[in-house]
């Protein structure tokens, strides 16, 4: 009898050794996939941060994994040695999805580093100001996630709402500033709620949106709209999205003001005075800003730059053909470009670098097939010094030699600049923060 017990109990702990045994062994084995990718994303440029990404507390994380699958970039996240580690923060849209899913709440979401700052405007849990009466959603305040914009141009308004707004019938409730993902859904959410509004843009509804080639994939999860509903669309092209949007205001009897851009907003006896590019003037109560962060974009100040064969957005790339064409750029947007542009035209990339880097998997994937396979031409460590009307010239930085391309078209994305002077005029301060913890507010 006590034999066979000795057995038993002999028997029970190697089966218990065995499954720790195994379960390390798979520990180890994951953990030496995930060292590989970090290593792989150091070479990259894909390891350190640009702008929002998530921050884990090592303390409180149980390495449940709960956040590694609720990303839907992959592998911005994963498991190191039982541990949360990041990987391929630069990758990281803001989606907050780990934010969500993480069972005990181990992570943040961080812009900027300890290294790396980024300017932001002082913006607090209801979405105001420093400046009382001005709010500011969206892109412009480091969230700019489609799905994150809409939820606070949604939230912005509902907060507005609850500061009990003056009774005045002269003025304005509110002046939203923008038609992108958070203007629209704020110009939905003050419909909702009877206020008095007027929706400002200085180009077209979509905002920066409207500026991405038609059939860019721009949404991957479901969002909710104010008297819509939930936009149950995955994998969404710009174009879906722009019905979706369009519906949503004729469907209430919106009116989006384009053309329409903002020029200041002066704060003026207990009110605000916002006056447009085209000389109008509006008295309101309360301002929202839903602008981006970008701005205008950034010009390279060179000689040509200004004629009309050069652009900063692309469009229609379908309506482009047997065009000698330079795409100036080394980011998602320059990338993006040169691969619809190089099916019906000759492109040459210029980037001022030796290597791309921060650049989203799928587009790394595409352009390197694209330059094997001679659709693309990359031009490294060059620059564009002079646009003339038949051709360009390159400037290449390691010896300072020169090379003169034949050229048709230049599309220029060197990113955009911060909209500081409007805001500065507007009484809005801006810090440059420095792993500054945002916070989904409601």
């Amino acid at each position: 009898m006590l034999l066979e017990q000795i057995i038993i109990y002999v028997s029970v702990l190697l089966f218990c050794v065995a499954i720790v045994y195994f379960y390390l062994k798979k520990l180890k084995q994951a953990s030496e996939v995930v060292e590989a990718k970090i290593e792989s994303a150091k070479e990259d440029g894909l390891h350190e941060p640009v702008s929002l990404h998530p921050v884990i507390d090592l303390g409180t994380c149980i390495k449940s994994g709960a956040c590694v699958e609720a990303c839907p970039e992959k592998d911005i996240l994963g498991i190191l040695k039982g541990a949360g580690t990041l990987i391929k923060a630069s990758n990281c849209v803001g989606h907050g999805a780990c934010f969500h899913a993480c069972p005990v709440e181990a992570i943040s979401l961080v812009i900027g580093t300890e290294k790396r700052g980024v300017d932001l405007p002082h913006v607090s849990e209801s979405y105001e100001t420093n400046m009382p009466g001005i709010y500011i959603a969206g892109e412009l305040g480091g969230m700019g996630l489609i799905k994150n914009s809409v939820e606070q141009g949604m939230y912005a308004v509902e907060n507005i709402v609850k500061s009990k707004l003056p009774k005045d019938d002269s003025t304005l409730d509110i002046v939203i500033v923008g038609a992108g993902p958070a203007g629209i859904s704020a110009s939905l959410a003050a419909k909702k709620y009877g206020l008095k509004f007027i929706t400002l843009e200085q180009d077209t509804l979509g905002g920066t949106v409207y500026t991405f080639p038609r059939s860019k994939i721009v949404m991957t999860s479901p969002m909710d709209l104010p008297l819509y509903g939930k936009v149950k669309l995955f994998n969404t092209s710009k174009g879906e999205l722009l019905d979706v949007w369009n519906a949503a205001l004729s469907k209430n009897d919106i009116t989006i003001n384009e053309k329409t851009k903002v020029e200041t907003v002066i704060p003026e006896n207990g009110h605000f005075k916002v006056t447009t590019i085209k000389g109008e003037e509006f008295k309101t109560k309360t301002v929202l800003l839903a602008i981006g962060r970008r701005g205008t974009p950034r010009k390279l100040g060179v000689q040509g730059e200004m004629t009309e064969k050069v652009a900063y957005r692309l469009l229609e790339p379908e309506m482009i053909a047997d065009k000698e064409i330079v795409v100036v750029g080394g980011g998602d947007s320059a990338i993006e470009s040169a691969i619809l542009l190089c099916k019906q035209n000759k492109v040459v990339l210029s980037y001022r670098k030796d290597k791309f880097s921060r650049l989203k998997p799928k587009n790394r994937e595409q352009i390197l097939a694209a330059i094997e396979k001679g659709w693309v031409n990359v031009k490294y460590n060059t620059n564009l010094t002079k646009i003339e009307k038949q051709q360009v010239t390159l400037k290449y930085s390691e010896d300072g030699r020169e090379e003169h391309l034949k050229n048709d078209l230049v599309y220029i994305f060197a990113g955009g600049e911060l909209p500081t002077q409007f805001l500065q005029k507007a009484g809005v301060q801006i810090t440059k923060r420095f792993g500054f913890t945002m916070k989904k507010y409601r």
